[in-house]
């Protein structure tokens, strides 16, 4: 062996030494020879051995469920990753991030291999995997706007409103100030005298509790933009050019597409509120007499998801949401009690109906239904008029709704009324005329199955058949409008918004629910993408179709709802021209409530 070799010396030298010394000698070269070969053998085998196992190790470990262990698919820079999300309560705050769990790395050729393989919003998508996460696949990024986009307008809230001082309305976080219940119409808590335009600021003080925002977009399931469009285009609707209307949102949209979270997915992953309706954002045309503004029609804007209180039925872009109420509950137990209360009502009237007539408008039906109310015994109306009105105070409103089994919701200047969610906050069963008037629009929030919490009556069955609404309404049994009334008076939560000082603890709001539905959609999107899926067939015009398929369905064909959207030839919805006088009319009526 090579320890025995490296020991023997010739003999001669051997002879030199004497007794003692000599051996002692032997021992020492011995010693150094054996220890030199056991530090050479252990370095080989052991130092180096476990260096390329250790590499080994690291090239096999994959965590699909570590939302960290994916490094190059990170959106951000480290600078970036430290902006700040608008501030939520701390108890809001306490879990943003998601925990924290081992990490990987790979070497540099695999990670350019993952980037070329697989899409930026991988660890965003991987996030849900992580079980350990409560948070995971649900977290919002919030962009930190500047504050021309939001807080200024709060600031120079006098200028939203041509006829109405808007600054007490958005008083208390967006709610406006409270109601007095003199009447005992209302709850002792929770209810506020809310513009019906208020959403735009409702939502983004919601969203400051939402319980998984994150400051590092790269693992958000959305990205919310808090923009207030509808108080923009609100301060500009009258006696302004359309430069001036368009100004915020050309200005949103350049800002928007300079940040580095536009270009993951083009903003498809982004969405923001307007709480008023669609079409004040839809301008066809750059003619100066054309109403609102083209924020809708901007190309960027296209790919973000805007929800409004009224969608259009033939655009991809917008998604309806409830109205506000004047009720903002801020615990569980105020939804509860109120539900109790609004099941053990009497209800006197068998319908009933809050509106004003529309002369001017050959198409509607308001007249007929007034005439119907006042001829009926079991009907009662609530006239809306220049003047004094009962129909400007919220006791007035609700304490009928609270009498009625069903209130009558013909469409307004517009498809959509506040006033349905008014009638089904009070317990009251919807009667709608078109199904733009709810089925096509809130998809989020209520059932696809509409007879389950409404009456249809086509709008030409009052118009051209003069139909009995009495009549028709007396042919449900009365087990059948019990049924029809807990629907809707289970819908409750999901219509209304919490006030966004507090938090519900186990319901989920109006807030909850759309803030849900946009996560789906992104999500939706995202796997689409990786799994190649493209909507080669999708047919823009068809967007209310698409709204009302089933899960897994993609395909649209006839409808019987057809004839209520069929869009006129020459491209221009008419729904345009109304529109506009669906925004003035709503200005009147906030006029009418001032004077």
């Amino acid at each position: 062996m090579r320890r025995r070799t490296a020991a023997s010396v010739p003999s001669e030298q051997m002879e030199k030494g004497s007794g003692k010394n000599h051996n002692t000698r032997l021992c020492l070269l011995a010693s150094l020879s054996v220890f030199f070969w056991v530090l050479l053998f252990y370095f080989h085998f052991v130092v180096l051995g476990t260096t390329n196992s250790i590499d080994d190790s690291v090239k096999l470990q994959v965590g699909p469920v570590n939302t960290d262990a994916h490094q190059s698919h990170t959106l951000l820079t480290d600078a970036h990753q430290s902006k700040t999300t608008p501030t939520p309560t701390p108890a809001a705050r306490e879990s943003r991030e998601p925990p924290e769990t081992t990490t990987t790395t790979t070497n540099k050729e695999e990670e350019e291999k993952e980037k070329e393989d697989y899409p930026s919003f991988m660890r965003a998508l991987r996030t849900v995997e992580n079980k350990s996460d409560p948070c995971g696949g649900r977290y919002i990024y919030v962009h930190d706007l500047p504050p021309r986009f939001n807080e200024d307008m709060l600031r120079e809230c006098r200028t939203l409103s041509l006829w109405t001082n808007m600054c007490k309305f958005t008083t208390n976080a967006g709610l406006g100030p409270p109601l007095e219940n003199v009447q005992g119409v209302f709850s002792n808590t929770g209810w506020y005298a809310t513009n019906q335009f208020a959403v735009d600021v409702i939502f983004s003080n919601r969203m400051k509790q939402y319980e998984c925002l994150t400051r590092d977009s790269s693992i958000a399931a959305a990205i919310f933009v808090p923009f207030y469009a509808g108080f923009d285009i609100a301060r500009y609707l009258w006696g302004y050019n359309i430069s001036r209307r368009d100004a915020a949102s050309v200005d949103l949209v350049n800002w928007l597409m300079k940040r580095p979270e536009w270009g993951i997915m083009g903003g498809k992953d982004h969405f923001l509120v307007a709480g008023r309706i669609t079409w004040d954002f839809r301008r066809l045309t750059d003619e100066e007499k054309d109403w609102g503004n083209k924020l809708l029609f901007l190309p960027a804007a296209k790919n973000m998801s805007m929800l409004v209180v009224e969608s259009s039925p033939w655009n991809a872009n917008d998604f309806g949401i409830p109205y506000p109420t004047y009720f903002h509950p801020a615990r569980d137990a105020d939804v509860f009690s109120w539900q109790d209360r609004m099941r053990n009502l009497e209800r006197k009237w068998l319908f009933s109906f809050a509106g004003a007539p529309r002369p001017g408008n050959p198409k509607s039906i308001r007249g007929h239904i007034i005439n119907q109310c006042k001829n009926s015994k079991v009907g009662k109306l609530l006239e809306c008029d220049f003047g004094e009105s009962k129909c400007h105070s919220p006791s007035s409103i609700m304490q009928m709704f609270q009498s009625s089994l069903f209130c009558l919701q013909p469409q307004g200047d517009s498809y959509t009324r506040r006033s349905a969610f008014d009638s089904m906050l009070a317990g009251c069963i919807p009667v709608f005329f078109h199904p733009g008037s709810a089925y096509t629009q809130y998809t989020w929030h209520l059932p696809k199955n509409y007879t389950k919490y409404s009456v249809f009556i086509p709008e030409d069955d009052i118009r051209k058949r003069n139909l009995s609404i009495e009549e028709r309404l007396l042919q449900i049994s009365p087990e059948q409008v019990k049924i029809m009334r807990e629907e809707v008076i289970s819908l409750i939560p999901r219509l209304v918004y919490a006030d966004p000082r507090s938090k519900l603890e186990t319901l989920k709001d109006a807030f909850d629910v759309a803030v849900q539905a946009v996560i789906d959609k992104v999500t939706k999107l995202r796997r689409d993408i990786i799994e190649g899926h493209t909507d080669d067939n999708f047919i823009e015009e068809n967007s209310w179709k698409y709204d009302l398929l089933e899960e897994g369905q993609r395909e649209v064909g006839p409808h019987e709802w057809d004839p209520f959207f069929s869009k006129p030839k020459d491209g221009n919805a008419e729904s345009t021209d109304s529109s506009a006088e669906a925004a003035k009319n709503s200005w009147k009526n906030e006029q009418r409530s001032q004077s």
